[in-house]
């Protein structure tokens, strides 16, 4: 019994640093949402090769809601990953 309770305690933690990892891959709510918006209103025909989107959303930038424009606007590229879209 001994034995297997520090291999429960390894597996726990393993699986939720697994599913953390897989979470932060994704960015956060707010960095996935900023264009996500944007981009089915304007760009789902593009929907989800992120190279169209944001050629789409350069074409739309007087249109984009203003949290969009801010990420968009320096770099003209976004935090959108093909992934997001799935």
């Amino acid at each position: 019994m001994r034995k297997l309770l520090p291999f429960s305690i390894l597996f726990s933690f393993l699986l939720a640093f697994a599913a953390a990892t897989s979470a932060s891959a994704q960015g956060t709510t707010q960095e996935r949402s900023d264009c996500m918006g944007d981009a089915m209103r304007f760009c789902s025909s593009d929907i989800p090769f992120v190279d169209e989107i944001e050629s789409c959303l350069q074409q739309n930038i007087a249109r984009l809601s203003p949290a969009c424009r801010r990420e968009f606007a320096p770099t003209q590229s976004t935090k959108l990953r093909e992934e997001h879209f799935q």
